[in-house]
């Protein structure tokens, strides 16, 4: 019975990943990611089904486009590659059919899109942002959930404050944004989800990834880079790792 949850989850992820590509590669753009059918980024040719399996039909391809040859970016395939993992860890930290698999398979997966937006466009689209706050408050109204309402909304209303003012006198005394809107609604909405407890170990962890980072690859101090892909590859390890435990929380 196990190995059949495994391989439906995987089935169930790489189908999820699949979407997640459309997200990743039209919102940015700003269009629709229900018209036009998926089509090649190049020619605009239609990809017919036997072309669109997650994974399988990369592979099959070489990475390649069927009609122009157009190279198809090697992001395509690890997102539906690391979306039923990711999906399949969530499951073996916190069991399946409660409340808190759904919840955090739905923030993790959630992260995915969002890490890729913001690595390749540094953006975090409100459209991905936002809803993450009034789901997370929906999750809070469940009895079995772990954060309760209360809880919840004091964290994303009291991480909301922090970060505007934070961003207000950053602008203030360097003239310059130095946390973007994406990033404050992206916290706000997994505070919500989280809560205030975890919050500060996630960014403590997310920002420690992020300086080594800036200091192996960038060194440059007036060089923006993402914050927003740190957050969420935090926030993915802590879920699927079960960092709360870790902490003993």
């Amino acid at each position: 019975m196990g190995a059949i949850i495994i391989i439906l989850l995987a089935v169930l992820g790489a189908a999820l990943g699949s979407f997640f590509n459309v997200l990743i590669y039209r919102l940015p753009r700003k269009e629709s990611i229900v018209f036009p059918a998926s089509h090649c980024g190049e020619c605009k040719q239609a990809i017919p089904f036997y072309y669109n399996i997650p994974i399988i039909s990369y592979l099959m391809l070489g990475g390649k486009c069927k009609h122009c040859g157009a190279r198809i970016h090697w992001h395509h395939l690890l997102v539906e590659i690391i979306t039923p993992l990711i999906l399949i860890g969530v499951h073996l930290q916190y069991g399946l059919l409660n409340v808190i698999f759904v919840k955090y398979a739905i923030l993790a997966l959630w992260m995915i899109p969002i890490f890729f937006i913001d690595a390749f466009h540094q953006i975090i689209p409100h459209k991905l942002s936002i809803p993450l706050i009034p789901v997370g408050l929906i999750f809070a109204l469940i009895p079995q959930n772990d954060v309760g309402i209360y809880h919840s909304l004091i964290a994303a209303g009291g991480i909301f404050c922090f970060l505007l003012l934070l961003a207000y006198l950053y602008k203030l005394v360097r003239k310059i944004d130095g946390l973007g809107g994406g990033d404050i609604w992206l916290l706000t909405g997994i505070a919500a989800f989280m809560g205030l407890i975890n919050l500060p170990f996630l960014v403590l962890f997310a920002s420690a990834l992020g300086i080594f980072y800036f200091l192996i690859f960038i060194r440059d101090k007036d060089q923006v880079f993402a914050f927003g892909t740190f957050i969420t590859l935090t926030v993915v390890l802590w879920i699927v790792l079960g960092g709360e435990r870790l902490l003993g929380l």
